[in-house]
């Protein structure tokens, strides 16, 4: 039996990321500080294939150190730990009128505490363990009169990669969010600090994303296919974090997908036979259409933005709308200064071709590969990005790395 410890357990992502997880036989290790909501989401949850594990229920406050320091008690070993648990501030008052204890127990939730829990409970992780912090949005771009919030985010992006690099063993990444109508987003609208018509005018999809859709990132993260994206960030807003327009964005046209229909993948511009296991099974009846366009690969020097453009375009020709797009692209290489803009002018068109897209549910992705990678080992990576589960997912450009993860596949 695989075994998750999650933060922040008792409502929003973290609620719906825990049901993911007991459905599909994981134990639990639930933690919150809100005891009565974390029974109910414990209630609701089905029994561990296994009677003798059932889930673990932790109530504690993860801004007092010597309550985190206690968590290893009785405990389960390990397969992942989401650092799921955050806060927001609430005051709408300059940084500069905060005291340090108002701004203290902001960066304590949000920035110590996912250190600590890690440090408390590194003894129990098993080999090849999966650490995923979620950070925010907000950790890429300021956002003013909401505190220490965006500080604290930026901190944990930074102190993930961290991790990462003093742990190769383990397989460590941050997710960030972009705006999900969780209830403190609710919350927010409703105290009218926070607009749905504004933020929705930089989401190039034209929608929030819903819990789950977070909860299904976490779920792939917290696997081993993750292995991969060790020491990054796996922005999952819309495009609203690669978005830099003056103009309103159209919202979106179309309702989003259910997040489990089976991928209908059509792979082009090379040998298809080793990605051909990426979709799992022939999508009869209703599907998610993808493409996965190899082409790239095979650009000549400097021709990677010519490469990526007519990939767009014969995609485009082919959909219209609820569709994804993910591009192979070579790692970059040195080479004369003269051609080293090339490899970032067709990353920032696909950034560009996603906020073109967005309002239609056309998705596009790439993820950047090492010629030595194996192409099995980017099949569970591949069927995330291309599938229904990260329609929330547009305009990025993924690095993929083939450093090995002590005891992962």
């Amino acid at each position: 039996m695989q075994t998750v410890l999650i933060t922040g357990a008792a409502s929003g992502i973290g609620r719906e990321t825990a049901r993911i997880f007991a459905n599909a036989g994981w134990q639990c290790v639930l933690v919150d500080n809100n005891e009565q909501a974390l029974i109910q989401v414990a209630q609701s949850l089905p029994i561990p294939t296994s009677a003798s594990a059932p889930h673990v229920l932790r109530t504690i406050d993860l801004t007092d150190a010597k309550q985190i320091s206690s968590l290893p008690d009785g405990m389960p070993a390990l397969d992942a730990i989401l650092n799921n648990a955050g806060m927001s501030d609430a005051s709408n008052m300059p940084l500069v009128d905060q005291s340090p204890e108002q701004i203290g127990r902001l960066l304590a939730l949000n920035l110590a505490a996912p250190a600590a829990v890690v440090d408390a409970c590194c003894s129990l992780l098993k080999p090849g363990a999966r650490i995923v912090n979620v950070a925010s949005g907000a950790g890429l771009h300021a956002i003013p009169w909401r505190g220490a919030y965006s500080p604290s985010k930026a901190g944990l992006i930074a102190q993930t990669q961290a991790l990462a690099k003093a742990h190769p063993e383990w397989c460590v990444t941050v997710l960030c969010p972009g705006f999900v109508r969780t209830e403190l987003v609710d919350a927010l609208i409703q105290a009218g600090r926070l607009k749905p018509e504004g933020a929705l005018a930089k989401i190039p999809l034209g929608r929030m994303a819903q819990p789950d859709e977070m909860a299904q990132a976490l779920y792939f993260l917290a696997s081993p296919g993750a292995v991969p994206l060790s020491g990054q960030a796996l922005p999952v807003n819309g495009g609203s974090s690669v978005y830099g327009g003056s103009q309103p964005l159209p919202p979106a046209t179309v309702s989003p997908q259910p997040l489990d229909l089976p991928l209908q993948l059509e792979i082009c511009g090379g040998d298809a036979a080793p990605w051909a296991g990426v979709a799992l099974a022939s999508a009869a009846g209703a599907h998610y259409a993808a493409c996965l366009d190899l082409s790239p690969l095979q650009s000549s020097p400097n021709g990677l933005f010519q490469a990526v453009h007519a990939a767009a375009v014969k995609f485009e020709a082919r959909y219209t709308q609820q569709a994804g797009l993910t591009l192979l692209l070579p790692s970059e290489q040195q080479g004369d200064w003269q051609t080293a803009g090339d490899g970032a002018a067709a990353r920032m068109l696909i950034s560009t071709l996603a906020c073109e897209w967005g309002s239609r549910g056309l998705r596009i992705n790439a993820l950047e590969v090492p010629a030595s990678m194996e192409p099995l080992a980017l099949h569970s990576l591949l069927r995330y990005t291309c599938g229904s589960a990260a329609q929330f997912l547009t305009g990025q450009t993924l690095v993929c790395r083939s450093a090995a993860v002590g005891g992962a596949p």
